[in-house]
């Protein structure tokens, strides 16, 4: 019997955040072990030229009111997307619905299908509860995705931090890392770990270049 979700009940993913439970016994219901510690992601050691996204996200800090979750998605979280996306030539999914059970709905704020990497905006910027929704979501996406990868990758960000969690699908662990990446202090890292989730294990992916 679930510990803390009603049964009658329809949760969606960003309902998760707003529940009253400690985030161990809302994911156990989901079949969903967590624990927190420091991981070794994968990271990129090409070239990079983030000069440019540095001047994009510094402006953005200069002269923008980074008060809303919109300004946060559009000023912060989506260029350093966009950048990601050029270097790996990879499609976002943006805003993606997914439906799996009545308590694994929702929409995918990223998603990059051909690595199965999600990123979500954490919800007033609270990285614990955005670590639920983004349990949630690897539960789900471990249910709905034909891929044979052992590991899902997710990141819960703010705009200014980003903390990265990868999903045990054999054993339905949710690792957190403990490391946060603060923007723009931490651009590069936080970029050579997003190109090497959505390069890794693709024998044919060619060396990283700048992008034109």
């Amino acid at each position: 019997m679930p510990k803390v979700l009603d049964p009658n009940e329809t949760y969606t993913f960003t309902r998760y955040t707003e529940l009253p439970y400690d985030r161990e016994d809302i994911l156990a219901d989901l079949h969903c072990t967590i624990s927190s510690q420091t991981l070794s992601l994968p990271r990129s050691s090409g070239d990079l030229d983030l000069q440019d996204l540095h001047l994009i996200l510094q402006a953005a800090f200069q002269f923008t009111t980074i008060s809303s979750e919109q300004a946060r998605r559009e000023f912060l979280i989506a260029p350093i997307i966009s950048q990601v996306c050029r270097y790996t030539q990879q499609k976002v999914r943006v805003e993606y619905p997914l439906l799996v059970s009545n308590w694994l709905r929702g929409t995918l704020d990223y998603y990059f299908q051909a690595n199965n990497l999600l990123i979500i905006e954490a919800t007033r910027e609270n990285l614990y509860s955005g670590f639920t929704q983004l349990g949630a979501e690897l539960v789900a996406l471990d249910q709905w995705t034909d891929s044979a990868s052992p590991i899902l990758y997710g990141a819960v960000t703010t705009g200014q931090i980003w903390q990265f969690g990868q999903f045990e699908r054999a054993s339905r662990h949710l690792t957190e890392d403990l490391t946060l990446y603060r923007v723009p202090q931490e651009l590069e890292d936080l970029v050579r770990i997003l190109i090497g989730i959505l390069t890794e294990s693709r024998p044919s992916a060619q060396p990283i270049s700048s992008p034109a």
